[in-house]
């Protein structure tokens, strides 16, 4: 049955007014440019910037006899934002060193990581896809003749990928599939089948694409080695593979397309990319985790040659810079505030999006969008903000947290006053009455799970900005203990209900709809000691929520 519909899927053309799906456009040619550099030149064009590269020698060898084909592929779930302007960076390095490039939009992969995009919205999801990155090469000035796009089932539905699926499938255990999509597909106590298999196709596609390199993040390292260590074992020729740095979000970790707080979308509005920048993580002296900077390196050198610090005249005005090196110095030095830095970026980051907002202002393609991307109370699990009555526990804004500084309250004995960052650019203060259950010792510097759009409330006189969450049984003595997120953990990663991701949290919950009431009725410890909404366990990117020995306990 679900060869049939992925059949049907391959055959159809979902129609949007004035968007006929157009798959393929043509194959690369090779540029005046390319033609003027020597093998070496376009190596290093080929590799700079990169954080790794496996099989360096065999690149080499075929840029002394050819131009390079190189692959990209991405899934198409949740909606690209900012941060793919890092690989658009690299593939225009790669048309400027002649390499032929196919991208790829890897439908099925979508669906099989953990059914992230739902059958009738994958067909739409591709397109939508195209569209905005193909305004995303424009607005850099990537020639779109020289690229190829090609639909992922457009060719894995055919009956000889499907026989290498099984071959593969006879040669892969389960340990190392796991293994592979460890850092790229959702990770859950009990995973699908589906997510086991998606390691495997993607090095299938090395094959079918008929390329010499792929190119993807390196948190992809792991797929990479099994890609290498398996497409022989079929008789396949070993492909090398080229892997960017992961480029911190605004909150200091990974940019995720699931978690708002850590992206600007492309399709953000300039008061929008204000604000979000204004609360990014951008510590001053600073250079770890920086997404702001990151952001300089990766895409405003690489694309302009320069970039503008604007200031006041009273702090030194204007300065250009020619070489990331000078800036990532100077702010480690303190000499460019991080207030700067971030107005900088929004000017140069608007000057990107600037073009993509406009092609989107069609009607065609705000009907794409608003079709490939419904709102959160059209989909499961919405119900998204505002006075929107639907109960969903994606209204919540639960975070990571890391406690920073724990006192005793001045005017409360059984209360600590806490600094909790939560990855914005202060901690938030909160108010616990956590004395009588755990140390000021043993609550410094924890990981703890924090409630984040509660309206601000006083407690003895100081407002408490979050609620820290803990499991609790009732009893004589009554138990408590904070929540944990998992192991690696950084404070503002989101925390979300299996089955969902896909809703937007409340601004601020509404007091009088009591949502936060209503919901946390059905929040619960699990036998396993596992964090649960209606036994759906509560998640981040890195695995379950859990605490140590509470088991049945609630959270509150």
């Amino acid at each position: 049955m679900v060869y049939d519909v992925l059949l049907k899927l391959q055959k159809s053309v979902t129609t949007v007014p004035g968007l006929p799906y157009r798959p393929t456009v043509c194959c690369v040619r090779p540029c005046t440019m390319a033609d003027q550099l020597s093998p070496d030149e376009k190596l290093n064009l080929i590799t700079r910037n990169l954080q790794e590269v496996l099989g360096e020698e065999k690149v080499k060898q075929v840029l002394q006899e050819r131009e390079l084909k190189v692959y990209w592929g991405t899934a198409t779930t949740g909606k690209p934002h900012v941060a793919y302007f890092v690989p658009m960076s690299k593939i225009a390095d790669f048309l400027k060193a002649g390499c032929e490039v196919t991208i790829l939009f890897a439908d099925l992969h979508a669906y099989l990581d953990n059914m992230k995009a739902p059958w009738e919205l994958l067909e739409l999801r591709v397109k939508y896809y195209e569209q905005v990155i193909k305004a995303m090469l424009e607005s850099i000035g990537v020639p779109l003749d020289k690229l190829k796009f090609v639909k992922g089932t457009d060719y894995q539905l055919s009956r000889e990928y499907t026989l290498d699926v099984y071959r593969l499938s006879s040669m892969v255990t389960e340990h190392d599939a796991k293994k592979a999509g460890a850092e790229v597909v959702k990770q859950v106590e009990h995973p699908l089948l589906s997510g086991l298999l998606y390691p495997g196709l993607q090095a299938l596609d090395e094959e079918y694409l008929k390329v010499d390199a792929q190119f993807g993040g390196v948190d992809q390292r792991k797929i990479f080695t099994l890609a290498e260590k398996y497409l022989p074992s079929l008789g396949y020729a070993k492909r090398a593979h080229l892997m960017n740095p992961m480029v911190p979000g605004l909150t200091g970790a990974k940019m995720s397309s699931s978690e708002e707080e850590s992206k600007i979308d492309l399709l953000d509005t300039k008061e929008d990319v204000k604000k979000k920048l204004k609360k990014a993580f951008c510590e001053p002296g600073n250079i770890q985790n920086n997404g702001v900077l990151s952001f300089v390196k990766y895409v405003v050198f690489p694309l302009r040659g320069e970039f503008c610090v604007k200031r006041d005249p009273k702090w030194g005005g204007d300065k250009i810079y020619t070489d990331f090196e000078e800036v990532e110095k100077e702010f480690a030095e303190e000499t460019i505030h991080p207030g700067d830095l971030k107005a900088s970026v929004e000017v140069a980051l608007n000057q990107l999006l600037e073009p993509i907002r406009k092609k989107f202002e069609s009607p065609e393609l705000r009907k794409l969008t608003n079709s490939a991307y419904p709102s959160a109370s059209k989909t499961r699990g919405g119900g998204a903000g505002g006075d929107n009555d639907e109960l969903a526990p994606s209204r919540l804004d639960i975070r990571v947290g890391k406690i920073v500084s724990v006192e005793k309250h001045p005017d409360a004995d059984s209360l600590y006053l806490e600094k909790i960052d939560v990855g914005e650019a202060e901690p938030r203060t909160v108010v616990s009455g956590l004395v009588a259950y755990i140390s000021q010792e043993d609550l410094q510097d924890r990981m703890v799970l924090v409630l984040c759009n509660l309206k601000p409330q006083k407690m003895r006189g100081i407002e408490s900005q979050a609620m820290l969450l803990c499991a609790s049984i009732e009893g004589e003595p009554r138990r408590v203990e904070p929540l944990d997120p998992p192991e690696g953990s950084s404070p503002g990663e989101q925390v979300f209900v299996e089955g969902y991701e896909n809703g937007k949290p409340d601004d601020k919950l509404n007091p009088k709809k009591k949502v936060w009431e209503k919901l946390q009725v059905d929040l619960k410890i699990s036998d396993e000691c596992v964090a649960q909404w209606k036994d759906n366990h509560l998640m981040t990117k890195l695995g379950q929520i859990t605490c140590k020995t509470l088991k049945g306990g609630n959270i509150s």
